[in-house]
């Protein structure tokens, strides 16, 4: 009977989740070459192409679609089996700020919970501010934040956010009155960052909508009400960023997202590699 290898297995699961060869590579803790190779091997056991590969794309082939499912329930199965005699679990205390997550949070559930089933992740969305507080004083094990500043240098950087004035399709912002602005509540260094902008470009501006949190400032801007200082990758589908139109709005600085974390565990340790990859491949 013909058998499959576990790992091949896995590397085909996560290259078609995160579209991502070097990502892959990533979470595994591996070489790119070496999950192409187990990709490879495992194209060549089951003799079907399972992914379409071009220098600027990854993307699963029909056969690849057809056969993603039934991996999943491979790995979800070989995982059960080894947790047969009660392994242990790990809580793992995540903070995410506000303007890194956006539609695709249930992608990086799902990666971390198929690299490690065993950890019980506890995610808390804030401020960078507020979470980098709770990273010092022990209530997180990891802090995912906006780098907005000099006074903090530590962390493993894991991708540069660009920020644009992000707006409906429909949106029209008539001459000579202020910009309409959709904004977080104070404290918010995203909020910050775009007064100081609208301030030194000269642009008059009001506060038309105040969100607790960027699904509600996106679902001001996706209706149409203002426009809003969002990071391009997390912004609502649909939404264009005006602020790059002819005479359109200042520029917005760029931020580094920046992930501390105190854990020094394997299991924990496998699970972060596997949530920082996926957040990296939200940027391709």
């Amino acid at each position: 009977m013909k058998t499959l290898d576990i790992e091949a297995v896995q590397a085909f699961v996560h290259v078609a989740d995160l579209k991502s060869f070097t990502r892959a590579a990533e979470a595994m803790d591996s070489s790119q070459s070496a999950v192409s190779l187990k990709v490879k091997r495992l194209e060549e056991s089951l003799a079907r192409r399972l992914l379409e590969r071009t220098p600027r794309l990854v993307r699963l082939s029909a056969e690849g679609m057809a056969f993603l499912p039934s991996a999943r329930q491979l790995l979800a199965a070989h995982s059960g089996a080894l947790e047969a005699f009660g392994a242990p679990t790990r809580r793992l205390v995540v903070g995410i700020s506000h303007h890194i997550v956006g539609a695709e949070l249930p992608l990086l559930l799902r990666q971390m919970k198929d690299a490690e089933p065993r950890v019980v992740m506890e995610v808390r969305v804030s401020t960078s501010r507020e979470l980098l507080d709770d990273f010092d004083r022990g209530v997180l094990d990891v802090a995912i934040v906006l780098r907005h500043d000099s006074r903090r240098l530590d962390g493993e950087l894991l991708l540069q956010e660009h920020f644009g004035w992000m707006a409906a399709p429909d949106f029209v912002h008539r001459s000579g009155e202020p910009l309409r602005l959709a904004t977080q509540a104070e404290p918010c260094s995203v909020r910050s960052m775009a007064v100081a902008a609208l301030a030194e470009g000269g642009v008059a501006w009001t506060e038309v909508f105040v969100g607790g949190g960027v699904m509600t400032v996106g679902a001001a801007v996706s209706a149409g009400l203002a426009v809003a200082a969002l990071g391009r990758r997390v912004a609502p589908v649909g939404t264009v960023d005006v602020g790059a139109l002819p005479g359109g709005l200042p520029p917005l600085p760029s931020r580094d997202v920046v992930m501390h974390s105190s854990v020094s565990d394997a299991q924990a340790r496998s699970a972060l590699r596997t949530l920082a990859a996926a957040i990296r491949s939200t940027a391709a």
